[in-house]
């Protein structure tokens, strides 16, 4: 049975090379995609969402266009510096034919899930603020929704935006905290396990041989990302990290996971959108979320370069 799911993304470049895997896993059914605020604009993110479909050949998946901003606070992100001025590494892809669906983000998540209980799982790979927002519209998504896979937080590793969060969480702290406590299924892929999976020069070079329209398109926004996460943390090569939620939803076994009872600093000091894992033996209350510790890099590589460079 395909497994269905809606996929909340800030269409940056890690976001899209995460999409076209998606589109390329016969296991997952891709319901629609909903935008937010991010590694770039909403707007641009809107944007790179539909281009981005209409290069793996699926331009009519519907589009929602979420959150512009964060629920509560301002935002003080710097997605540009990792993903360019338009998200996609400067790179410019020919305006979509396609247009974003006439309704909010969440309502077309609301209305898609409660649809059909216990059927449609969402991946969730930018800041969480479509996701509570359709809590908070429909409180009983949470019981319906088969599954929530996030890309964000670390439990056990420092974070990326601060020394002590993850970007993804610390753009907005606060709908993170609704997600994370709201009571579904949730399954946490965080900095813990996307720092370990390496696309290395040669990983990258292996893609750029295949020489297909959706390996050229990720070689190309690659370059630009590449040369942050040399800036950032020295690795000659990307680390893929929405991709690994894709590879979540196709294949858990390829992840090491533990049960944790996990919670959101809201505060405005420096551990501002810490996800805080709950490590210790006897934890003083109940696991809330399924939090990847480990993962089978070798596998999970070859699981994204099989179905990258495979012909249509």
């Amino acid at each position: 049975m395909l497994y269905r799911v809606i996929f909340d993304t800030d269409t940056g470049i890690d976001d899209a090379m995460a999409l076209l895997f998606l589109l390329r896993s016969p296991e997952l059914a891709l319901e629609g995609v909903t935008t937010v605020f991010g590694n770039s604009t909403v707007d641009n993110c809107t944007r790179n969402a539909l281009a981005v479909l209409e290069v793996g050949g699926r331009p009519h998946v519907p589009v929602a266009r979420g959150s512009d901003r964060p629920l509560l606070r301002p935002y003080r992100g710097r997605g540009y510096a990792a993903h360019g001025e338009n998200g996609l590494g400067n790179v410019e892809l020919p305006p979509p034919k396609a247009r974003p669906r006439d309704m909010p983000a969440a309502q077309f998540i609301v209305e898609r899930v409660m649809a059909a209980p216990g059927e449609i799982g969402l991946i969730a790979v930018g800041p969480l603020t479509n996701l509570a927002l359709a809590l908070r519209l429909e409180p009983r998504v949470a019981e319906t929704a088969r599954q929530v896979i996030v890309m964000g937080g670390a439990a056990t590793v420092g974070g990326n935006a601060t020394a002590a969060a993850e970007a993804n969480v610390h753009n907005d702290p606060e709908s993170a905290s609704i997600v994370f406590s709201a009571g579904w299924p949730l399954t946490m892929v965080g900095l813990d396990v996307t720092t370990q999976l390496i696309m290395d020069k040669s990983y990258l070079a292996r893609l750029e041989a295949a020489h297909t329209r959706l390996t050229d398109f990720i070689v190309a926004i690659a370059e630009f990302y590449s040369q942050s996460c040399y800036r950032r943390y020295g690795i000659t090569g990307i680390l893929a990290h929405d991709s690994l939620a894709v590879a979540c939803a196709v294949d858990a076994t390829l992840f090491r996971t533990k049960r944790l009872h996990v919670v959101v600093d809201t505060t405005d000091g420096p551990s501002s959108g810490r996800t805080v894992a709950d490590l210790r033996p006897r934890p003083a209350q109940e696991p809330n979320v399924d939090v990847c510790l480990g993962v089978d890099a070798a596998r999970c590589l070859q699981l994204y370069g099989d179905r990258i460079t495979g012909q249509d």
